[in-house]
């Protein structure tokens, strides 16, 4: 994050006097959630915690994440997809600039996926970088990596609805989608034109 951003804060006045509190919590009291930047541990950690605490105090109202990300560590977001599926309340996603690599696979699995007019969804295979080590460790990795890739299309195809290898033939590159595209392909419900 832009070290000389700040989130605006919301002031509020009681009989005890004013309080601030972060517009980010104030929306979190809506149940929406922000997932901004890249998908790391902490991050991933930090919206599953969120999802965990608004299904604990409402199982049945929908909860919305906003994402705007250009994906990340794909072991961290499986973890995070599986939270958001588990979950019993509805979890609404929203693309709100670029849903790309992991974060496209986490916007896909909502319930209810919308996608603001300039949104952008790319969608690739997993990457890896700096391979190196014996050969019975490249190939280790390798085999991996080929899971992985499985289990990300496998995900792709069951949210969008396409065959395992159309998501192949998108993933083999960088395939991004405006969102009259990604609409037409299965990642994303509809276009949001109020919010």
């Amino acid at each position: 994050m832009n070290p000389f951003y700040t989130m605006p804060n919301i002031l509020t006045e009681t009989s005890e006097g004013a309080t601030a509190h972060s517009l980010q919590d104030e929306l979190f009291k809506e149940r929406e959630i922000e997932l901004v930047g890249e998908i790391t541990q902490e991050s991933a950690y930090s919206i599953i915690l969120q999802l965990r605490y608004l299904q604990k105090s409402d199982s049945a109202a929908p909860i919305t994440v906003y994402i705007n990300s250009p994906g990340g560590e794909v072991a961290s977001g499986l973890a995070l997809y599986d939270v958001m599926r588990a979950v019993k309340c509805p979890v609404r996603t929203v693309c709100v600039g670029t849903a790309a690599s992991m974060a496209a696979i986490l916007f896909a699995s909502g319930t209810e996926r919308g996608i603001l007019p300039h949104g952008k969804i790319m969608i690739h295979d997993p990457l890896t970088t700096g391979i190196n080590g014996s050969a019975l460790t490249i190939d280790s990795l390798s085999r991996n990596l080929m899971e992985t890739r499985q289990i990300t299309a496998g995900i792709l195809a069951k949210h969008t609805g396409r065959p395992l290898d159309e998501i192949f033939a998108c993933t083999a590159k960088d395939t991004y989608f405006n969102a009259q595209e990604a609409v037409g392909f299965g990642l994303a419900d509809y276009i949001v034109e109020e919010m």
